[in-house]
């Protein structure tokens, strides 16, 4: 089985791949790491992974001992269609997401990825704040 988590350079992408390594410690499973950028120049959009933070998620892949898929998409759909059309398509057994805090204004004007995932996925999914 594999866990699906969505991973940003943030602190909360950070937690996110945390959780997942756990949980897939505990679970013996896989971590299928997705990180993804909208269509265009992926240099200014801050959601894209680097090669160096790449590096930093592979090696902690890699010291946690846990089998790893790490998957970098740039194209248009949401993240949240991302995520789940994955955890669909892999047959995850559950699927990781880091949480920012957020006011009501926020969500009801940007909306919410993670509100979306939660709504649509088949799978169980964990939420986590970062520390």
């Amino acid at each position: 089985m594999t866990i699906v988590v969505g991973y940003v350079p943030t602190p909360e992408g950070e937690a996110a791949l945390t959780a997942a390594i756990s949980e897939a410690r505990h679970r013996k499973e896989i971590v299928h790491v997705i990180n993804r950028a909208r269509s265009g120049d992926v240099t200014t959009d801050s959601r894209y992974a680097s090669e160096s933070d790449l590096d930093k998620i592979r090696a902690l892949l890699d010291q946690s001992g846990v089998p790893y898929e790490i998957e970098q998409l740039v194209r248009g759909p949401e993240a949240s269609e991302e995520l789940v059309d994955a955890a669909d398509r892999l047959g995850a057994s559950m699927i990781v997401i880091g949480l920012r805090r957020r006011s009501p204004t926020g969500k009801l004007l940007f909306g919410s990825q993670a509100q979306q995932i939660l709504l649509d996925a088949n799978c169980p999914v964990l939420a986590v704040k970062a520390s």
